[in-house]
């Protein structure tokens, strides 16, 4: 299976996931037929630059500087990924967790 076949499909597990939770999000090649250079792999999710990782062994430093060199004013560059036979994690910079946790802070 060819890269791009692997990280459709992966895409395509992630929405599954996320839609399990309620949230309404689909591939962005989907939405515009084509993928275009600092394009998330999946959109839906308000503020999130979406950068899909689902293989075996991932160099996480250079999947969370795509999402950096990829996301848009206002957008916090993260990374989902797994392996197989694990679960989803997600991985993003101190700095943009804190900006998370401060706003989850202030709704209690």
């Amino acid at each position: 299976m060819n890269s791009k076949q692997k990280g459709k499909r992966g895409e395509l597990e992630f929405c599954s996931k996320m839609k399990e939770y309620g949230y309404n999000v689909r591939r962005s090649v989907q939405y515009n037929g084509s993928t275009t250079e600092g394009q998330a792999d999946v959109i839906g999710l308000d503020k999130i630059h979406c950068e899909i990782k689902r293989v075996e062994k991932l160099n996480i430093y250079n999947a969370i500087s795509q999402a950096k060199a990829d996301h848009k004013e206002g957008e916090l560059p993260t990374v989902f990924h797994r392996k197989n036979n694990c679960e989803w994690l997600v991985t993003m910079t101190l700095e943009d967790w804190i900006k998370l946790y401060k706003s989850y802070e202030g709704d209690k």
